[in-house]
């Protein structure tokens, strides 16, 4: 168990500030029904009729009419700023797997230092929903039952190398690495058996993709196969890399 904030045995929302879809709520109340809220995702979440179990960040973004509403116990203020409320979130919670909503579209460099963060705690099994993809880090070992012709695509945010089954386009033997090679595209032919070799590699499919997901990273054999919260040979990076 991590030394954090929240526990909770059964899978969280995490609301970010950014731009939340229609149907966001709805589609991730699929999988989970319960929320807590990366600073000015706390507003969000209670204009979705939803009272964050806790709201964690910085508070610089979030109104002061919102922290009213809510129980002053369930509020953390991290006033530090070397890490993003996405980070702050991650590090101080513990789930079996958080569906983060709010956190794609608008900004950018917000979405793109989401995608980092995916890769600095990757002892954190999350699936980011955004308006048409999920996009989540892969573990180490995993198994999806994909029908065929599924797109599935493979984006590296650091060198890494990998095995596949399932895959038109088999990733075996192929150095992944940020402005070298990444997977875009690729198809399923029926279920996907993906190994990686180090925490950098981000798999995104279809939002539609979401349960089938869920299920397979809720699977207890697939919680026992979480990364290191650092993998060993990363351990003396600073936190915010």
């Amino acid at each position: 168990m991590k030394n954090s904030i929240f526990f909770s045995d059964l899978p969280l929302i995490l609301v970010g500030g950014g731009q939340v879809g229609r149907t966001d709520f709805s589609t991730a109340q699929t999988v989970a029904k319960h929320c807590v809220a990366a600073d000015g995702g706390a507003a969000a979440a209670l204009a979705a009729g939803m009272m964050p179990k806790a709201v964690i960040g910085d508070l610089d973004s979030v109104p002061a009419a919102t922290l009213e509403q809510i129980p002053s116990d369930r509020i953390h203020h991290i006033a530090e700023q070397d890490s993003t409320d996405f980070d702050k979130a991650l590090r101080n919670i513990d789930a079996p797997l958080i569906l983060a909503i709010g956190f794609c579209g608008g900004r950018i460099d917000h979405q793109l230092a989401v995608f980092h963060t995916l890769t600095v705690r990757c002892d954190s099994p999350v699936i980011v929903i955004g308006e048409e993809d999920i996009v989540f880090l892969c573990p180490p070992r995993l198994n999806l039952d994909t029908d065929a012709g599924l797109r599935v695509s493979l984006f590296p945010m650091g060198p890494v190398t990998g095995r596949s089954e399932g895959l038109q386009w088999p990733i075996d033997g192929l150095q992944f690495a940020p402005g070298l090679r990444s997977g875009t595209s690729n198809r399923a032919t029926g279920p996907v058996g993906l190994e990686t070799d180090d925490p950098f590699m981000l798999c995104l499919l279809p939002r539609e993709a979401l349960g089938m997901v869920a299920a397979a990273l809720l699977r207890p054999e697939q919680q026992r196969a979480r990364w290191p919260a650092r993998a060993e040979r990363y351990k003396d990076l600073p936190p915010s890399l």
